[in-house]
């Protein structure tokens, strides 16, 4: 009798702490499973935010424009909620690499060259080149500029195409930080003419209407295509963003927003 009461005691014990465990194991799962379930629902973009009408700060210091309504509609689309940081243009792609944003969403170019270090989504607007002059200025074309001061935004295709025009290592090309500080410097009259994207461009213009500038079109400018980017290999992140974009294609939410029938 001994001996069974013995036993039975050893069962319940062992019982007991089986019960314990796996209510550990258990509760640690639903911890595990609970963060998995709230990871990256809020996803990080970053931005410069002078380059309107994609994207600047309004009144209250919020960051507005095509990108953020674009990436609002991929969150309604999705399900996920989108946060657009006004870090500045370097920045966005040095953070994009050190995991510190999640994409950048600035009207970034997509380009072979940065398709090696980074991932992009599908695209989700055509854009193309234009020249900002004086309206007095006489260039006609791009190889008019050949020997000319040309203000660029650093790190742009307007920069490479300044480059492609007069090498890499002219000293007439001027990069700055942004596009509006690029037009300034054409009606300081500190360079001949400017470079940009083609909707900041008028966007710029329209807003400045005593600037005293013009445009210019050459067809030697490329069409290009403007895609969110991310950190190579971020599949989760690109999945999440060309979903919503397919999805905007097909209901022609993203038309609205751009002004654009894209396919």
């Amino acid at each position: 009798m001994g001996k069974r009461k013995k036993l039975l005691s050893m069962l319940m014990l062992v019982m007991a702490v089986s019960m314990i465990l796996a209510a550990c194991g258990s509760d640690g799962a639903k911890d595990s499973s609970s963060k998995d379930s709230n990871k990256k629902e809020k996803l990080i973009a970053g931005t410069e935010a002078t380059f309107a009408p994609f994207e600047s700060m309004d009144d209250n210091g919020k960051v507005v424009g095509i990108d953020v309504d674009v990436l609002k509609a991929i969150g309604e689309e999705t399900g996920k909620e989108f946060e657009v940081k006004n870090i500045g243009w370097e920045p966005v792609f040095q953070q994009v690499t050190n995991g510190e944003i999640d994409l950048g969403a600035s009207g970034i170019t997509i380009t072979d060259e940065r398709k090696e270090t980074y991932d992009f989504t599908e695209p989700y607007y055509e854009a193309t080149q234009l020249i900002v002059v004086k309206k007095d200025s006489k260039v006609k074309s791009l190889q008019d500029l050949k020997d000319k001061k040309i203000a660029v935004q650093i790190n742009t295709t307007g920069h490479i195409a300044a480059q492609k025009l007069q090498g890499k290592t002219s000293p007439k090309i001027k990069a700055y930080e942004n596009q509006p500080l690029a037009f300034q410097e054409v009606i300081n009259g500190s360079v001949d003419a400017a470079i940009g994207d083609n909707a900041v461009v008028i966007e710029y213009l329209k807003n400045n209407p005593d600037a005293k500038l013009k445009t210019v079109e050459d067809d030697a400018f490329e069409k290009e295509y403007y895609g969110f980017m991310v950190k190579k290999g971020n599949k989760e992140v690109l999945d999440v963003l060309n979903e919503g974009l397919k999805k905007m294609k097909e209901n022609g939410k993203l038309a609205k927003i751009t002004s654009q029938e894209l396919k």
